[in-house]
C-alpha cells in the first residue's frame, strides 16, 4: 500500500495539528493503519493504530492528547494532536498492514509513508 502523510508544520506549544495519511490504493480500505514518530537518532515510536472498522488503540504515552480516526470515503486516516509540546517535535509516519495486532511493532510493518515533520516551538 502506498501512503502519503501530510499536515506537519511549525506550531506553537499548546496548539493542535491534524496529520493526514491518504492513499489512492484500494488496499488502503482493508488495511489497519498506524501512526509512529521518530526523533533524530532514535527508533520509531508507536503512537496509535486503527482497524478497518474504526477500533482505535493508543500508546500509553499519548492517550488523551492524540486521536486517530478514519474517513473511509476519503481513504484517509487522521492523527489529531492536541496540546502540543516542544518534545513532540519529530517526523511522523503512517503505516499500513493486514494485522491490527501487529501494527504496534515496527519490525512487522512493510508499508510506510514518507513522513511529515512536526516542529513545536516553545
Amino acid at each position: 500500500v502506498q501512503l502519503q502523510a501530510s499536515g506537519g508544520g511549525l506550531v506553537q506549544a499548546g496548539g493542535s495539528l491534524r496529520l493526514s495519511c491518504s492513499s489512492s490504493d484500494t488496499a488502503f480500505s482493508t488495511a489497519a493503519i498506524a501512526w509512529y514518530r521518530q526523533f533524530p537518532g532514535k527508533q520509531r515510536e508507536y503512537l496509535a493504530r486503527i482497524s478497518i472498522d474504526d477500533y482505535a488503540f493508543y500508546a500509553d504515552s499519548v492517550k488523551g492528547r492524540f486521536a486517530i480516526s478514519r474517513d473511509s470515503a476519503k481513504n484517509t486516516v487522521y492523527l489529531q494532536i492536541n496540546s502540543l509540546k516542544p518534545e513532540d517535535t519529530a517526523t511522523y509516519y503512517c503505516a499500513a498492514g493486514a494485522l491490527l495486532e501487529a501494527m504496534d511493532n515496527p519490525q512487522r510493518i512493510r508499508s510506510w509513508g514518507q513522513g511529515t515533520l512536526v516542529t513545536v516551538s516553545s
